[in-house]
């Protein structure tokens, strides 16, 4: 076992052999940044200040040879090799405190339906304890034996009494995992999810107005996220803006409604790119951005979708004078 030192609150983690940094720091309680586990986003990248470890093996465009000579990690990937591993991270420790994973919690299927004809909602009953997570926050699911590896899913509602797990999957013909989903997993099955990770949260404690971008099943997080701030009261104009090639890839559209009737605060706004429709709007939303928030200097800005669209609305939102501190993504990257 080794011991991961805090730098500079001096706060020490038990690390068990064979974890990663960032299981071990999550196990512990504390948010690190990250996104994909998998060496390829480059969130979770951390100055290592003493101590040695194992890098394990990750892409260049998330960690270049530059900053690998700097002693700079992903702790996604990393493991001590040291008995003491010191890291820089934060002039105070993470907030809001994550709740600490937990692993293989047994969930039954209790409903599967096509919200469009690539994504598929799943939502799943625990069989003991619920699983705790902030809103933004994901899990893993897979079976191994079935020949399809643990995935990293967004959790696509606020945390309810009951448990319940609402996931947005895609179907990617590529991906071992999501074809178990779409083709094997039927509703009544038991299912194996561990989590939650992931620090797509932001600070419960700011009160500004919001702009969610999202396109494709990157609306779950978002969903998630939206929820909570409405349920518990949220005084700030919240507004959503959806990207979607065709009018049949807009999903959860009565949940939209539903929001916007109780809320008027909330509003939906879906952008089709591939077709017009009365009632929509047209276009990618880095071009249309401009028009509709020409000034986001005042806002909490949440995106979530593929690394390219999250890319461009990012920079498309700073350009718009979005505040890096108060720009949030989630990009979804294959694993």
């Amino acid at each position: 076992m080794s011991r991961i030192k805090l730098h500079p609150s001096g706060h020490e983690i038990d690390c068990h052999s064979g974890d990663t940094v960032l299981t071990a720091v999550e196990r512990a309680g504390y948010a690190l940044p990250n996104n994909c586990r998998a060496g390829a986003c480059g969130e979770c990248k951390v100055k290592v200040l003493d101590g040695q470890f194992d890098q394990g093996m990750v892409l260049d465009m998330a960690l270049s040879p530059e900053e690998r000579a700097q002693n700079i990690g992903l702790m996604c990937m990393a493991k001590p090799l040291s008995e003491e591993l010191v890291i820089e991270w934060g002039t105070e420790d993470a907030k809001p405190k994550l709740f600490p994973p937990r692993e293989n919690m047994l969930h039954v299927v209790t409903e599967k339906i096509a919200r469009t004809p690539r994504i598929t909602e799943f939502r799943l009953r625990p069989l003991g304890n619920p699983v705790r997570y902030w809103p933004g926050q994901y899990v893993t699911l897979g079976d191994k034996s079935a020949g399809a590896p643990p995935r990293c899913y967004s959790i696509a509602a606020a945390p309810r009494q009951d448990g319940e797990i609402v996931l947005h999957i895609t179907r990617d013909e590529q991906g071992a995992t999501s074809r178990w989903l779409h083709d094997t997993v039927q509703i009544g099955d038991t299912v194996k999810l561990s989590g939650a990770y992931g620090t797509f949260i932001g600070d419960p404690s700011v009160e500004t107005p919001v702009l969610c971008l999202a396109a494709g099943s990157g609306l779950a997080p978002i969903l998630s996220l939206t929820e909570a701030a409405l349920r518990r009261g949220f005084k700030q104009p919240v507004r959503l803006m959806f990207s979607a090639r065709e009018y049949d890839d807009v999903y959860c559209q009565g949940m939209m409604s539903f929001l916007q009737a109780k809320n008027r605060r909330f509003k939906f706004m879906p952008t089709l790119t591939r077709e017009t429709r009365d009632g929509m709007l047209s276009g990618r939303i880095p071009d249309i951005l401009p028009k509709h928030f020409p000034d986001l200097s005042g806002y909490s800005v949440f995106i979530a979708g593929t690394p390219q669209f999250v890319d461009s609305c990012k920079q498309a939102a700073l350009r718009l004078g979005a505040q890096e501190k108060l720009v949030h993504i989630e990009g979804y990257f294959a694993q």
